[in-house]
This record gives C-alpha cells, structure tokens and sequence, in this order.
C-alpha cells in the first residue's frame, strides 16, 4: 500500500484515531473563474489591431457587392465559390488544396520563428473572448469590481448587470451566426428570410449552432478551450526548438522575487528584479505564471510584457524582465542581434522557400487559370448508329462551365479522326458564371479508325477571346 496516496494516509490518519474514514480524492483539477485584469501596452495594442482587422473582414466582406453580386460568397446551393472576380466550381478542388498546404506551412513557419502567434492575436477563440471580455468590463468594471460583484448575493443592481451583460454577448453571438452563414447564403436573402420568419432548416441550425458556440466558448469555457480542447496546445512542442522566440521570464535576473520599495535598487535588498506583486498572472487569459517557464496553456498572447513592463517603469528598473526570447539566448546571454540571427535558422528558411514557392505557383495558377471548363459525357445508352449514308455516328453530352463574369459565345469543333465532324455547326452562348448542357452527334467514316474505342478532341473557343479555349478527349465507338 503506497503511503504516499491521498486516500491511503487518510485511512491510516483515521484508523489511528479508532474512526471509520471515507476520503474522496478529486481525479480532476478544481476549475477557478479567472478574472483577468486589464493591461495596456505595445502587444495589447496589435492584438486589438488584429481584433479589428479580423472581425472588419468576417463582419464586412459579406456586405460588399461585386457585378451585381455578393463579392464573397460560397453559394452551396448553385454549388459555386464567389472571390470578388472569381468564380471557382466543384471542379476547381485543388485550388482549396493548394490552399490548406499553404496555411499548413504558414502555422509552422509561424510557429518556428516566434511560437504560438496564431493563438495569440489571431485565433478566433482569443479574439472573441478578447471582445466579450470587453463588454464585461464596461458593464461590471475592472477586476476587482468583477471579483466582488460575483461574491455578493443576488440583488437588483446585479440582475441588472448580469442581464445586460449576457444580452449583449447573445446579441453578438447571434449576429455573428448570422455573419457566419451569410458567406453560403446571399446575406440579402439572408435577412430577408429573417424577417419574414422563413429560414430553411440548416440555415436555423448554424444560425443558431455558431452563435450558441460562440457564447458558450468565449463567454464561458474561455481558457479551457485552449488547455483542454485545442489540439495545437498539444503538439506545439514539436515546432519549438531552442531559438524559438516564445514569452519567456529571465529567472537570473528576476530571482529571488520578493516585496520592497519604489525604487530600491535589487542588490540592496540581495533581491532580483521582480517584485513578486503577480499582476502576470492576473493579467493571463489563462491564468498560468510566465515565471514557472515555458507551458503549454501559454497561447503567446504577451499581456504578461506588456504588464511586467509597467511595474519595472514604476520601479525604475530596466524593462524586459518578461520579453520574447529564446531559450538559448537566456542559457548563453545573447545580444539581441546574435539572438534574431539565430531565429532566422535553416529551418525557418526551408520554410520560408516552400512556403514562397507554393504561394507563387498557386498565384501563377489563378492568373493563368482559364475561365472554362468542359465536361464530356458520351451517350452510353446507344454505342454508336449508322446513317443512311454508311457513316457512324456517336452522341455525347457536353457541360460547359464559363466561369467568367461575362457571357461567352463558343465554338465547338471535333477532332482526332479523318472525316470527323460534328451533324452540324456548333455556337453556344453561355451567360456569366453558369453551366450550360448541349447534346452533340459525331459522325466519322466507318473506315477511319480502328473497331472499338478511338480517341478524340472536343475543341472549344470563345469566338470573341481566342485566349479562352480548351481541348477534352473523348472516346468514339467505331463498330
């Protein structure tokens, strides 16, 4: 029996006074409201840029119309992705492809140089919760009025204050669900079916299913999100190396901590710089100590600087004391220079140049991209027939996609067989940004080819742009 075990000493503790003892030992960690504190400073500064930055374009983008249209738009139903002047089909899947490797890259290029950056500005789970953290500062007041609001029993003023507190949040997680389906459905159609009470079922589903998770993650859950649910906390490691830029605690300088006046100097007291007052802690969106080290709930948000950095103003001491370095830069004592020359390491340059070429053959790709698709379908009911003049003819189904922002006029032309041809002349106009069917015969002399299946092309080009052509194979069954 290990005595070291909670329930077994309080077994032995109880058997020694004659009593029968039942010891409960929790096998989860106690969870406490963190009420962070306000901080003001350089990165409390650009993570409210990004705040602004990320939410003007989540709330805005949907509102601006582009030819007629709304400029971003995933429109499931027609089954088309609306970029300003792209128009991108189920086809066109490799483009997403390209796009997940590229943000793939990027975290770990991000994560390489300067650790977890995405999480820390950018994250929409540190952005919201910076925003409904906002609202419940300007309706309950800073901390330590939140921390004695909370204590207090219920009474009106508090009713009051929770009330509006979790009205606004509603009110923005409901409109943020609005937002978020607003990119798959025309955000006019949108709140025109809003107002009539006439939302279809999967638009009331993730109306209401983002806006209930954005009030239950950023209202509540907040920090056991990122220790609990996000899988980046977990893996984070694997990305760091030693000249990792990450929120770091100069313990040699800062140790022993310790209480004393304005303006002592730390060597006259045999004490290190920090002043142990734990406003890091009280200003963490998770509520850890930078100073313990590096751990896995620290989403890089740099509060604790920016925080740390005003008591060593009002101490007139040299700031810093809590600043993004590297671990071998605080093993070794490196100069600033020595440690941003490490930081750009071959790692990070590997990443750098992948990254680089992806994004610019991606790039090259949608410039080059043509703005026409054709999709052939053979008749398989009928394998082929022969006319009345002895030649073969075969029919097929032709699918063309213009996926450009004006209509088109193509001509279809056949190929690949000797006295080939279509049974007569093919334009088709096809309008903006739509598919358009057409059958089509082709017809050959039985002679021309092998029995079985031969080869062909289908040529298509716009009449009015020879740029915008393509060529398809098909097969032609000669009996």
């Amino acid at each position: 029996m290990n005595p070291m075990n909670p329930l077994n000493q309080a077994r032995q503790e109880g058997a020694a006074d004659g009593k029968k003892v039942n010891a409960v030992v929790s096998l989860f960690e106690e969870q406490k409201t963190i009420y962070m504190r306000a901080v003001t400073g350089v990165f409390n500064n650009w993570r409210w840029i990004m705040v602004f930055i990320t939410q003007a374009l989540f709330y805005g983008l949907c509102w601006i119309d582009w030819n007629g249209r709304q400029a971003v738009l995933f429109h499931l139903i027609e089954r088309k992705f609306y970029i300003f002047g792209m128009v991108f089909w189920p086809q066109d899947a490799i483009f997403l492809a390209i796009l997940l490797i590229i943000s793939a890259y990027a975290l770990f290029l991000f994560t390489a140089i300067a650790g977890r950056l995405f999480c820390g500005y950018a994250c929409p789970q540190t952005v919201y919760t910076e925003i409904f953290m906002w609202i419940e500062r300007k309706v309950e007041g800073e901390r330590a009025a939140r921390i004695k609001l909370d204590q207090q029993p219920m009474s009106a003023r508090k009713l009051r204050l929770k009330t509006l507190k979790h009205s606004l949040w509603l009110l923005l997680s409901l409109w943020t669900g609005v937002t978020f389906v607003s990119y798959f459905t025309p955000v006019k159609e949108v709140m025109q079916n809003i107002a009539t009470w006439n939302l279809s079922a999967w638009e009331a589903v993730w109306i209401f299913g983002y806006a209930g998770a954005t009030y239950l993650f950023a209202g509540f859950m907040r920090e056991q999100v990122c220790k609990y649910m996000c899988p980046y906390a977990r893996f984070q490691s694997v990305m760091f190396d030693p000249d990792t830029l990450i929120v770091t605690y100069d313990s040699a300088r800062g140790e022993p901590r310790g209480a004393r006046r304005k303006n002592a100097a730390p060597q006259a007291a045999a004490l290190g710089s920090c002043i142990d007052c734990n406003i890091c802690v009280q200003v963490c969106p998770t509520g850890i100590d930078i100073r313990k080290g590096l751990q896995y709930e620290c989403i890089g948000c740099a509060a604790c600087i920016d925080a740390c950095d005003q008591v060593m103003d009002k101490m007139s001491y040299p700031r810093g004391l809590i600043r993004y370095s590297t671990e071998n830069a605080l093993a070794t004592g490196m100069s600033r220079k020595e440690m941003i020359s490490h930081v750009f390491r071959p790692r990070v340059l590997l990443y750098t140049a992948i990254l680089a070429a992806i994004t610019l053959a991606a790039a090259w790709a949608l410039v080059q991209r043509i703005p026409l698709r054709v999709d052939i379908l053979r008749d398989r009911s009928m394998m082929s027939r022969e006319l009345d003049d002895g030649r073969i003819e075969n029919a097929y189904t032709l699918q063309i996609m213009n996926s450009d922002e004006k209509p088109h006029r193509y001509r279809i032309e056949v190929a690949g067989l000797n006295s080939i041809s279509l049974s007569s002349d093919q334009i088709v106009e096809v309008p903006a940004a739509t598919t358009q069917s057409l059958l089509i015969g082709v017809r050959a002399d039985a002679e021309s080819g092998k029995k079985g299946a031969n080869q062909i092309f289908f040529n298509v080009e716009a009449t009015e742009d020879a740029s915008i052509k393509v060529k398809e194979k098909a097969s032609f069954m000669l009996p």
